[in-house]
């Protein structure tokens, strides 16, 4: 999997969460604020064959080991293979090879999203039970807090689901960060 270092296309799948769970970027307390003051980010793209699913999901796995991430880190992989399996199955045959994949840590929250070229959105449909395939809709949905899909446009869509997780030790805040016990630049304590 290479590296992708721009992510301009996770910040509607990052909004559409918050906002879903009800989480206005703009509000002034400090858990609204966390959605969008330095979230951990990391991101990867991965190759169009089917052993990258394996290496998205050892990469998932590493970055929540790496994050602290107490609970929930077979669910998140589950999920993370199931979007990028998904992704890599419908994708366009012509662009197979833009399907990135991104974990966010986001407060106590773990996004996430996998955004591939296509415009199909995912539909949660009931299953053929005699249907080898067909259930990954079913498998995100409830494993997950909440998933959903951006708007398709020309360059594609991003698929998402949120995690609220736990951590074996505290994520630091930063030193500048206003909060409780914290003056702002300029008051006194």
């Amino acid at each position: 999997m290479g590296r992708d270092v721009r992510w301009d296309w996770l910040a509607p799948a990052v909004s559409m969460a918050a906002a879903v769970h009800g989480i206005h970027p703009l509000a002034a307390d400090r858990a609204a604020l966390e959605w969008t003051c330095y979230p951990r980010l990391a991101t990867r793209t991965p190759r169009s064959d089917a052993p990258s699913v394996g290496a998205a999901r050892d990469f998932g796995l590493a970055t929540l080991r790496r994050w602290a991430v107490a609970d929930r880190t077979d669910d998140i992989a589950v999920v993370l293979s199931e979007l990028l399996t998904n992704a890599l199955r419908h994708a366009e045959p012509e662009r197979p090879h833009r399907v990135r994949v991104a974990l966010v840590q986001p407060s106590r929250f773990v996004l996430v999203v996998v955004a591939d070229p296509g415009r199909q959105v995912p539909v949660l449909r009931e299953p053929d039970y005699l249907a080898e395939s067909g259930r990954g809709l079913h498998v995100i949905n409830a494993l997950s807090d909440a998933w959903g899909c951006t708007t398709p446009t020309d360059a594609g869509k991003a698929v998402w689901a949120l995690f609220a997780v736990h951590f074996s030790r505290p994520r630091p805040v930063p030193a500048w960060f206003p909060g409780p016990g914290r003056a702002a630049a300029g008051e006194e304590l």
